[in-house]
């Protein structure tokens, strides 16, 4: 399960995730994030409650970075441990900005 808090100010977008980013919610997110990125220079994901990331869900990742690498800027902030490991493992950590 997945639960996603959209915060917009001006051309900048926050997006929360609660709970698991996996093959059943990445589509989800994928979803919102294709229908929210016109006109946003700057994206923030934040991970502070997320528990579990899976290879869909850094797919989705990635594609909002190639899209926000065209328009401004993509930060991932609190990021916790084990979400960070799964970053350093498969190498996202030196594809993301992360804070």
């Amino acid at each position: 399960m997945l639960t996603i808090n959209k915060t917009n100010e001006n051309d900048a977008l926050t997006v929360a995730l609660e709970g698991r980013l996996d093959t059943s919610t990445a589509p989800e997110l994928e979803e919102e994030l294709k229908n929210s990125l016109d006109g946003v220079t700057s994206l923030t994901l934040d991970f502070g409650k997320l528990e579990y990331i899976s290879s869909a869900g850094l797919r989705v990742l990635l594609t909002a970075q190639k899209k926000m690498n065209q328009q401004g800027e993509m930060k991932v902030v609190n990021v916790g441990e084990t979400i960070m490991e799964i970053f350093e493992v498969t190498g996202f950590s030196d594809i993301l900005t992360i804070e």
